[in-house]
């Protein structure tokens, strides 16, 4: 029995100019991984440079071919020492992370069963938040991107970048916080993340000055590196302080708990299903509830599987790109999504003609 891994890249141009406060962007790489084995299909993905591509197909298909496909924590075992002296973070964890979520989605698929069936649910809707408002949004735009979410779909939860120009703009960032909490009302709760771009007390006294907005979420005030700076940060302000996008491995999760109130753990980045699994166990020793970072549809079927979940990102930029490439996804009407339950692995199918207009790789 032979396991097949491929790749492919997809790049797809954003909507409008997105930035946040330190990076900005005007398009979004996918990369896919199929994962085949005896006429069965998987898919996963992550989001990241074409570079993905010869990484999957260079390091880590020769090493599952002769795996069992159901034997998946022997192929992510096979695949993470093969990375040891490429250099696990960044690229390389990429890789692993959209191979081992296209293998556990084949296992599923040959066994005719959901995957969130396969990996046991704790829920069968997950909650979610809207994120976007980028900081290279005028107020018109974030208006309307607010309001659709709270009052059109019910979403009570929204998220807003801040820290705009490293950090350097903080009265223009005070009045978008402003702006959000008049745009969503009293009753939805306001997320603000300033991706690492404030200083220490800075990233402190910007949430006292905006102490009136009852702002719950404080997502890296200060870069995820610091992890007294988000210690200190999270003793002195009332919102809950998050950060763990960009671990890509079990011991950055180990270290970081101390220092939060919320772990996010990033499917598409920390080693896949199998390691997000693992990852959220650290968490909840140390008692705490994760949040699932971006790609909404390759984290529905875990995020159902974990009982120390709080939501999940409804990122912008990625629903608009899976909505774009895939057949099968959800909506997430009231704050929450649905579990695919009723058919075999993620229920989602490549659009592969409409893909191809987009492929890089």
């Amino acid at each position: 029995m032979t396991v097949r891994l491929t790749a492919r890249a997809y790049r797809v141009p954003t909507d409008a100019p997105e930035g946040d406060g330190t990076l900005a962007w005007d398009s979004t790489t996918l990369v896919l991984v199929e994962a085949a084995a005896e006429g069965a299909t998987g898919l996963g993905w992550t989001y990241g440079p074409t570079a993905v591509v010869p990484v999957v197909a260079e390091l880590l298909a020769p090493v599952v071919a002769d795996h069992d496909p159901d034997d998946v924590p022997a192929a992510w075992s096979a695949m993470r020492r093969r990375l040891r002296n490429a250099g696990r973070p960044g690229v390389a964890g990429l890789a692993l992370s959209a191979a081992d979520c296209a293998i556990w989605d084949l296992k599923a698929r040959r066994h005719g069963l959901p995957l969130a069936r396969l990996l046991g649910t704790a829920r069968r809707q997950v909650p979610v938040y809207g994120s976007g408002g980028f900081t290279t949004y005028d107020a018109d735009r974030q208006h309307r991107q607010l309001a659709g979410w709270v009052h059109d779909q019910g979403i009570p939860r929204v998220k807003i970048k801040i820290g705009g120009s490293g950090g350097s703009e903080v009265p223009r960032d005070l009045s978008r916080m402003a702006a959000a909490r008049r745009t969503i009302g009293d009753a939805a709760e306001l997320y603000v993340d300033a991706n690492g771009a404030y200083q220490r007390k800075q990233a402190i006294r910007v949430m006292r000055r905006a102490a009136d907005l009852d702002v719950r979420w404080y997502e890296e005030p200060v870069s995820s590196d610091d992890l007294p700076g988000l210690g200190l940060v999270r003793d002195h302000v009332l919102p809950d302080v998050a950060a763990g996008e960009y671990g890509y491995d079990l011991a950055y999760f180990h270290r970081m708990a101390p220092y939060v109130d919320c772990l996010q753990i990033d499917v598409t980045r920390c080693g896949g299903i199998s390691e997000f699994l693992r990852a959220a166990s650290v968490a909840a020793a140390a008692g705490l509830e994760v949040s699932a970072h971006c790609a909404p549809h390759q984290h529905l079927p875990v995020a159902a599987a974990v009982p120390n979940l709080r939501h999940v990102e409804w990122f912008h930029d990625h629903v608009r790109i899976e909505s774009m490439l895939f057949d099968g996804v959800v909506g997430a009407g009231g704050g929450v999504a649905p579990v695919c339950l009723d058919a075999p692995g993620n229920g989602l199918a490549l659009r592969a003609a409409r893909a191809e207009a987009y492929r890089v790789a």
